[in-house]
């Protein structure tokens, strides 16, 4: 009966194991395209992924009081108020990167800087942590 039941046990690992390289595999698989194709780096392109991302990220933020008070506040009152709050929600810090990610890799990928002085230096202090 022991055997048995280790044999049935070892059965539902291998099974689970499988299954879940098998999700892995087909996930890079289905995003490797993605990975693999070039950037559009043509000022059209840029400016594209920079308005995607950064729509994104206002409408991802609009809804959050701690944000929208931040627009009225002098700037270091703004980045210390901001700071504290990603760091006590950083589930939402992560989805936020998450959405912005796409014009730090057209940066890099098209070497060009994607937004204006005053953003780029809070976007870099942001994606830094």
């Amino acid at each position: 009966m022991t055997n048995i039941s280790h044999t049935v046990a070892r059965r539902h690992i291998a099974g689970v194991s499988g299954g879940i390289t098998a999700g892995i595999v087909v996930m890079g698989i289905w995003a490797a395209p993605s990975a693999l194709a070039a950037p559009d780096c043509s000022p059209a392109g840029v400016n594209s992924t920079v308005s995607s991302a950064t729509g994104a990220a206002q409408q991802y933020l609009a809804a959050n009081q701690v944000v929208m008070a931040a627009y009225g506040q002098p700037r270091p009152q703004a980045e210390s108020d901001l700071r504290n709050y990603f760091t006590a929600h950083t589930n939402e810090y992560y989805d936020l990167r998450g959405v912005l990610a796409p014009i730090g890799d057209t940066e890099r990928q098209c070497n060009v800087t994607a937004l204006p002085p005053n953003l780029e230096s809070a976007y870099q202090e942001f994606m830094a942590g």
